[in-house]
C-alpha cells in the first residue's frame, strides 16, 4: 500500500534531503542513526514504556526517509547505500521485536515467528531481483511501512489492551508470509518459472 505511494513521499521529503545535504551529514550517518533509534526503542520497549517506544519507531523511519532524500539531493544514490540501507533495516526490525519480547508484551514464539517471516520477506524480495533477475519486487499485502503501523498503533494502544502488541506481531508475521507468496508468485509469473 504504502510502497505504491514512494514516489509521491519521497518528492515530499526531497526538498528536507536538499537541507540537510548542506550541514554535511552523508546518507550513511543517517542510516546508522536510525540503526540507534532503533536500539533506544528496544530499550525503551523492554523497560516497558510502549508509547516511547512507538515514537522512536516513527522517528527511526523519518531518518529512514532523510537518508534516502540526502543520497539524492548530493547525487549520492550508490549501491552499496541501498545495501547497507536494507540490512539495517533489518537490524532494526530485530531490536524492535526483541524490545517487545524483553518487555513481555510479546511472547518470544510469536516474536520469532514475526523476525522470520520478516526476514523471508526481505530475502524473497533480495533474490528475486538479484537471482531471478527483476528490476523490482515490491509487491506484497504488507511492505516494511504497514509492519512498522501496525506495530506503532498497537504500542499506542497497550495502555488500554495489555494483549495487542502480541496479537500485532503474530499479525505482522501473518502478513509477511502471505508477502513471502505473492512474491514468489510475481517471480514465477515474471520469469515464466525458468
Amino acid at each position: 500500500m504504502f510502497g505504491r505511494l514512494r514516489e509521491k513521499y519521497q518528492q515530499m521529503i526531497d526538498p528536507v534531503g536538499r537541507v540537510l545535504s548542506k550541514t554535511g551529514i552523508s546518507p550513511n550517518v543517517m542510516t546508522v542513526l536510525s540503526l540507534f533509534v532503533s536500539a533506544w526503542a528496544c530499550y525503551a520497549y523492554g523497560v516497558r514504556r510502549p508509547l516511547e517506544g512507538a515514537v522512536l519507531i516513527i522517528l527511526m523511519g523519518v531518518l529512514d526517509m532523510f537518508d534516502g532524500a540526502i543520497a539524492r539531493a548530493t547525487n549520492r544514490v550508490t549501491r552499496f547505500g541501498a545495501t547497507f540501507d536494507h540490512v539495517v533495516d533489518r537490524y532494526a526490525e530485530f531490536l524492535i521485536v526483541l524490545g517487545m519480547i524483553l518487555g513481555g508484551y510479546v511472547e518470544w514464539f510469536w516474536g520469532f515467528f514475526a523476525l522470520f517471516s520478516m526476514l523471508m520477506a526481505s530475502f524473497t524480495r533480495a533474490k528475486a531481483e538479484s537471482v531471478g533477475g527483476l528490476k523490482s519486487c515490491t509487491v506484497g499485502i504488507a511492505e516494511r511501512q504497514e509492519k512498522l503501523l501496525i506495530m506503532i498503533g498497537a504500542s499506542f494502544l497497550t495502555p488500554l489492551f495489555s494483549q495487542i502488541l502480541n496479537y500485532a506481531v503474530i499479525l505482522v508475521g501473518v502478513l509477511s508470509d502471505i508477502t513471502v507468496v505473492q512474491r514468489l508468485a510475481y517471480t514465477w509469473k515474471e520469469t515464466g518459472g525458468n
